[in-house]
């Protein structure tokens, strides 16, 4: 069951489209059972089942049909995997979802083997733990590593002026004035953007940019906190014991997007001499050559 909690934390979110409601769900299946997280981003709800569940379940919801857990686990892959890439479900498939006191039921009725196949979903509220590790942490990781990014470009967007402040007192103007810009200023910059900017990049929604636009990196900062957890364990991050349940278009239920690095180098303070005075940066002839296009 490690694995299925590793494998879960490790899955992006994405958005559940449902008759009644969006919500956001992740979710890790494999031979030996699933794992489920579901939010309407005021509360979360948890399932995760082994085969013995599975089993168990499969027979009291579809008595005419007889097969393994496997089966039933690889066929609730297969439904959820376009239903979670936002494609519509394959064959006659519909998914509802209901309330009873502390429990989130996410109903499915499709079609296997050309029988009636019937399959719910119990989840219960999750704990204050494992609201943490899917949610609390990995957003914490994810503000430390846009701001160490925000600090990267405003280094890098410095050091450009200065090349462009070396240009200019060696000569050089522009040959068109319309791409003449002012020197960043990072507290101008940053007081304008709450103004601004603030109320658009903070409109939550039904969490639907979260999950467009932040995958990548909740996807990079989870793989990072399971790769130091297993660190400090000695367990090897790259080793796993079981395969994730294949979808119908023949890719892996949940297979990762192209990581990308959890968090970016700290900014390289500006060079000074020793009497403390900032240094320009030294341009080749080489760079002065290509950009003599832009400055007469």
């Amino acid at each position: 069951m490690e694995e299925l909690e590793q494998g879960l934390l490790m899955q992006p979110w994405a958005l559940l489209q449902l008759p009644e409601n969006s919500l956001l769900a992740k979710t890790y299946i494999t031979k030996q059972g699933y794992a489920l997280l579901i939010s309407d981003l005021q509360e979360v709800w948890h399932e995760q089942v082994d085969t013995s569940v599975v089993s168990q379940r499969g027979k009291e919801l579809n008595k005419r049909l007889t097969a393994p857990p496997e089966a039933f686990l690889c066929h609730l892959g297969d439904l959820l995997c376009p239903l979670l890439k936002g494609i519509a479900c394959p064959g006659k498939a519909t998914f509802s979802c209901d309330r009873e006191a502390e429990t989130l039921i996410l109903r499915v009725r499709s079609e296997l083997s050309g029988l009636p196949f019937y399959w719910n979903f119990h989840c219960i509220l999750a704990s204050p733990s494992l609201v943490s590790q899917h949610l609390i942490r990995p957003l914490m990781g994810m503000s430390l590593a846009l701001q160490c990014q925000v600090r990267e470009l405003a280094t890098l967007l410095h050091m450009k002026d200065l090349e462009i402040q070396d240009y200019q007192e060696n000569g050089a103007t522009l040959s068109r004035d319309r791409l003449k810009t002012e020197p960043f200023e990072e507290n101008s910059f940053l007081e304008l953007f709450m103004v601004e900017k603030l109320p658009e990049a903070c409109s939550v929604g039904e969490g639907r940019p979260f999950v467009t636009n932040l995958q990548n990196l909740y996807m990079a900062v989870t793989r990072q906190e399971v790769q130091v957890r297993q660190k400090h364990q000695g367990t090897d991050p790259q080793t796993s014991s079981s395969t994730s349940v294949q979808g119908t278009d023949g890719q892996l239920l949940n297979q990762p997007e192209e990581p990308v690095s959890s968090a970016p180098p700290l900014p390289v303070p500006e060079p000074t001499d020793t009497s403390g005075s900032v240094q320009r940066p030294q341009l080749s002839k080489v760079k002065r050559k290509k950009l003599r296009g832009l400055f007469g």
